[in-house]
């Protein structure tokens, strides 16, 4: 049995246009100090699977099926006073947008201590010395200085690493992180990259990363889980995704990076690749191939079914019917 194991997780909502398949029949497993991330474009269904472990979809609108296992434990039947003390403690999340998560009313070291005398019942002078510890964890220096400061004071990279502070001031088992890398610079990125690395190897936490970026995958994750259209593309330990690329989506991914440009020719460049048309409707739940309008391997048996999830080795599954061939590169 793995740390988390989702299985058949299908998550909908209603809108005023209808009911909306954000997520359909997607399962995926996250062992113990491993990162896996989750790659696509923007829409694909990544941080509504992710969001549904703690439970952070609206519940009113939300509709979902499925299975969601933590060490053996059901989540999605849980009860909300038990599951209240999931989150932070057991799962917590870094979310996208610093300057937007942080309140700006009150000091980095109110909130981080906030979550300590929320779930481990410190006093508030024992909560204050373990955020200046957080804080100093996370690489931000003069920590205890810090802890005085309001969120506007700090860079954006400062204000990242504090909300990472908070979610793993618990020592979670299971970090998620939805875009912790976006709108920074190549060197603060690279400082956040390190702090993940130095969480999963200090305290062996186990993360899920959400990202668009193949080149942070590259760098910092295990495995892989590629989505498009709310569905698993493909699965794959990232050395083997980046050496044997099964799907024509993931590909295509990798076809546009800029470092896939430089080729040999006039000039030793070409133009950037580019995926045409368009992602389907998130109203549509197309019972053929939903990328095969875009996909230059589609044939007519991707008009018939679905395709499932095939094994392609040990640890490699792709939904194709006609998968990319063995050594095709980007």
């Amino acid at each position: 049995m793995s740390l988390l194991d989702i299985t058949d997780l299908t998550v909908g909502f209603d809108t005023e246009d209808g009911h909306v398949h954000a997520v359909k029949e997607v399962s995926l497993s996250l062992e113990e100090g491993e990162i896996l991330a989750l790659c696509g474009e923007s829409g694909c269904g990544k941080t509504v699977t992710a969001m549904s472990v703690p439970r952070l979809l609206p519940p009113r609108t939300t509709r979902l099926t499925g299975s969601i296992r933590l060490d053996g434990r059901e989540l999605t039947t849980l009860p909300e006073p038990q599951m209240r003390q999931v989150r932070g403690k057991e799962v917590s999340v870094v979310f996208q947008e610093p300057m937007t998560s942080l309140n700006p009313s009150f000091t980095v070291g109110f909130q981080i201590a906030e979550v300590l005398r929320r779930h481990e019942n410190l006093s508030r002078g024992a909560a204050r010395r373990r955020a200046v510890e957080l804080l100093e964890l996370v690489g931000i220096p003069a920590p205890a200085q810090r802890i005085k400061e309001y969120p506007h004071q700090l860079s954006g990279g400062m204000r990242q690493r504090v909300m990472i502070a908070i979610a793993v001031a618990c020592s979670p088992r299971v970090l998620i992180a939805d875009e912790p890398t976006t709108a920074l610079d190549v060197t603060i990125q690279a400082g956040v990259l390190d702090v993940f690395r130095d969480l999963r190897d200090r305290l062996g936490t186990a993360i899920i990363l959400i990202t668009h970026d193949l080149g942070v995958v590259a760098d910092i994750a295990d495995r892989a889980v590629i989505m498009y259209a709310g569905r698993a593309a493909e699965q794959a330990p990232v050395e083997e995704l980046f050496a044997r690329p099964l799907h024509p989506y993931t590909l295509g991914l990798m076809k546009a990076l800029p470092a896939a440009a430089v080729a040999a020719g006039p000039g030793g460049r070409r133009r950037l690749a580019e995926i045409p048309g368009m992602v389907p409707s998130p109203l549509a739940d197309p019972a053929e191939c939903a990328f095969h309008a875009r996909c230059p391997s589609g044939q007519d048996d991707c008009l018939a079914a679905r395709p499932s999830l095939v094994r392609h080795g040990p640890a490699h599954l792709a939904a194709c019917f006609h998968p990319a061939r063995s050594g095709e590169q980007p």
